[in-house]
């Protein structure tokens, strides 16, 4: 046998573990990174072997063309969405880690959206904002709110806002768990200590719970904003994306796959990358102040 160093027979053994995920690292995330780089710079169909470099005409198009960068003001729906789901998701969370009467029974309620599947639920919401037998209207009608009555998913100023209310809907139990679990972790000392000193529940809540959760907060209104720009499965599912109710990624998924412009689909996924990166940056910055 070979007299190896300890050192030595570590390091084997290190790589010998390290080889075969790094293979697959670099099969299914690294390459395909490289390729989608290599196509967006040119006018590729996705069926032919052969195609054409076209430099930055790809990204051009993006910017100046308001069907395809324009889109963006839909995800602005969800994000708006996003900041009220998790006002929604703080506010049932105070509420439900207080003593009160079945709180396990209304964690379960609103935590149940979360876990069905996201196709079940976006088939569910179309018949509730189905115009002539949706549900939502006939509860208009029964309450006798008849005149209020809308084509949800038809109309071009409301669309985006239904839309975006079944995000709402379906995340903000999720957002509740996280706030429950770090509301939990505060020490009780220091409510019991307030209370001692004539705070009272407005107080409570400005000057104890909310600096004591600022950085899920902070944490979690980072994900609503990438959330917000990679919207896909709700839009896309309900409208089938249509003109109106698409999202920049249903954009990136029509161009590629209907109108078979891989070439500038992948310039658009690379576009969006690059805004998330950014975004997530600014937030680290200013608002994570650089904290991990």
């Amino acid at each position: 046998m070979l007299n190896l160093t300890y050192k030595t027979q570590r390091v084997i053994i290190l790589l010998s573990f390290l080889t075969i995920p790094l293979l697959l690292l670099a099969t299914f995330t690294f390459y395909p990174a490289l390729r989608l780089v290599q196509l967006s710079f040119t006018d590729w169909d996705g069926v032919g072997k052969s195609f054409k470099w076209i430099g930055f005409a790809n990204y051009k198009e993006i910017f100046s063309n308001s069907e395809i960068f324009g889109v963006f003001s839909h995800n602005l729906y969800y994000f708006v969405g996003g900041i009220i789901q998790n006002i929604l998701a703080l506010y049932f969370a105070i509420i439900l880690n207080s003593k009160i009467k079945g709180r396990n029974l209304f964690r379960v309620f609103l935590f149940l959206p979360y876990i069905l599947n996201s196709v079940a639920t976006a088939y569910m919401f179309q018949f509730i904002f189905n115009t002539d037998h949706g549900t939502l209207n006939t509860l208009l009608d029964a309450v006798g709110l008849g005149a209020y009555k809308q084509s949800w998913l038809g109309n071009q100023s409301l669309v985006n806002i239904s839309l975006a209310s079944v995000s709402l809907w379906k995340f903000m139990g999720f957002n509740m768990v996280i706030y429950l679990g770090v509301l939990q972790s505060i020490p009780s000392d220091l409510y019991e200590a307030a209370k001692i000193d004539g705070a009272n529940a407005f107080k409570t809540l400005i000057y104890i719970t909310l600096p004591n959760i600022r950085k899920i907060i902070e944490l979690n209104m980072l994900l609503t904003v990438s959330g917000a720009l990679e919207v896909f499965d709700i839009p896309y599912i309900i409208t089938g994306a249509a003109p109106g109710s698409d999202t920049f990624v249903t954009k990136v998924n029509d161009v590629a796959f209907k109108f078979n412009s891989i070439g500038l689909a992948s310039a658009m996924a690379i576009v969006l990358l690059i805004i998330v990166t950014v975004v997530i940056t600014i937030q680290r910055k200013f608002i994570l102040r650089g904290e991990d």
